[in-house]
């Protein structure tokens, strides 16, 4: 995969923090110098663990794992939710429901209360319904596709979390540690890192920092949903090959026993009678 250039993070914005009465102490090791009262990022050690951030992702996509993206801010909806589609992963970008990953039984029981709203209007029963019912059902399978239709396919807890702003998400990454599940994020220069597995020092607000990172992380999942994919294949072609080496093996001593000589009675017979003669020669 392409590593982003400094270049590219210049003209995303990406060094840009927040004005420094508004920093948090614990991002100094990220910091570059201040500007005019505003705090600007090393994007040198940006590269550097962004670099870091995308192979974990691509080894977490690699083994199968989701990967859940988190963008509720308005400048990050859209790029959250077509970056997210584009690597097949599930997305919340119009709100965070409490209790999404600590209470994740129900928000399943949410998620099969929606599917069956969508089936019953696909295969028309929505329609034998009077009209009041209908604007009511229509309503509430609208709030649930709002809120829960970016993890529809998320039949379990994910893998790992992408996070556009850990302020702003501050519910999701609570939810997301206590779960021990690990956390990518762009860190800004109001943000504490030690409460993310895999910091990205960056610009969270600018649209085209959050499209570049954002970006970027997709393509390490596809990536690695491929090298995952012939990683299995290739498992599966040699187990077969094994089996069928063993299957040769077994046929072949399979037929070196049918090729031996079978000792029958007259023969045991016949040899004990040549060994009590030449005893009794012997004698």
């Amino acid at each position: 995969m392409a590593r982003a250039s400094i270049e590219d993070l210049l003209r995303a914005g990406a060094h840009f923090g927040h004005l420094t009465s508004r920093w948090n102490p614990k991002m100094a090791p990220y910091i570059f110098m201040q500007r005019n009262g505003i705090h600007i990022l090393d994007l040198k050690q940006t590269q550097r663990l962004l670099d870091d951030a995308a192979d974990a992702a691509g080894r977490f996509a690699s083994k199968g794992r989701k990967i859940l993206f988190v963008g509720t801010k308005k400048q990050a909806q859209n790029v959250v939710k077509e970056e997210a589609e584009r690597a097949g992963m599930p997305f919340a970008v119009d709100r965070w429901q409490g209790g999404m990953l600590t209470n994740f039984a129900t928000i399943r029981g949410s998620l099969r209360r929606m599917e069956t709203l969508r089936r019953e209007d696909a295969d028309g029963t929505a329609d034998k319904l009077k009209k009041k019912e209908r604007l009511m059902r229509a309503r509430e399978l609208e709030k649930l596709d709002r809120v829960l239709g970016g993890i529809s396919e998320m039949g379990k807890l994910p893998g790992a979390l992408f996070v556009v702003d850990v302020k702003r998400e501050h519910i999701a990454v609570d939810e997301a540690r206590k779960l021990k599940i690990p956390i990518i994020a762009l860190v800004d220069s109001n943000v504490d890192p030690d409460l993310v597995d895999y910091p990205i020092p960056a610009n969270d607000d600018a649209m085209k920092s959050v499209a570049l990172f954002t970006r970027h992380i997709a393509d390490a999942i596809i990536e690695g949903q491929k090298a995952g994919a012939i990683e299995r294949d290739s498992a599966v072609a040699e187990a077969q090959s094994r089996a069928a080496d063993e299957a040769k093996v077994s046929e072949a001593e399979a037929k070196a026993e049918e090729a031996e000589p079978v000792t029958t009675m007259a023969d045991a017979e016949a040899e004990a009678r040549t060994e009590a003669a030449a005893a009794k020669t012997a004698s």
